[in-house]
């Protein structure tokens, strides 16, 4: 997505709208960039008929997931078009659910940690702001899935 750059080039620097065309159906649909993104978290990242299916396909469907939510924050990075609530929503989902942590971390650890580092480099860049509850949280899990991958 060049809208970032275009806006630099503008003289208002005003960034120009981004529309995503539809047509995985017969329907074909126009929508903006961030009416997109929201979407398609809705249906894939934050659905559970999506993610319980991917866990129980283990180790890939894991880092299908985290897949997911990789693209968001490059959604993020390129065009500033996704909602703080998307990332607040997926915490909640994979983080601070204490179940769910443990089926990712023991279905795919590697995915799960890069999982943990998305989220708090999506903070650190600043696409993501949450509590400094969630944060700890994050930096606590990384230090845990790290010796769970190194055998420690």
């Amino acid at each position: 997505d060049p809208t970032k750059v275009v806006s630099t080039l503008r003289d208002d620097k005003k960034k120009p709208k981004s529309f995503i065309a539809d047509t995985t159906t017969a329907n074909a649909q126009v929508r903006t960039l961030s009416e997109t993104v929201r979407l398609d978290a809705r249906t894939k990242l934050l659905n559970p008929k999506f993610y319980e299916g991917m866990l129980n396909s283990g180790y890939e469907g894991a880092r299908e997931i985290t897949k997911r939510l990789k693209n968001t924050m490059g959604w993020s990075a390129t065009a500033g078009e996704v909602d703080n609530f998307i990332y607040e929503e997926a915490s909640e989902t994979f983080i601070k659910d204490e179940k769910m942590r443990q089926r990712l971390l023991e279905t795919n650890p590697n995915a799960f940690r890069d999982m943990v580092t998305t989220f708090l480099e999506a903070n650190g860049r600043g696409y993501w702001d949450t509590s400094d509850e969630t944060l700890e949280l994050l930096q606590d899990l990384y230090q845990e899935v790290e010796d769970k991958i190194e055998g420690v």
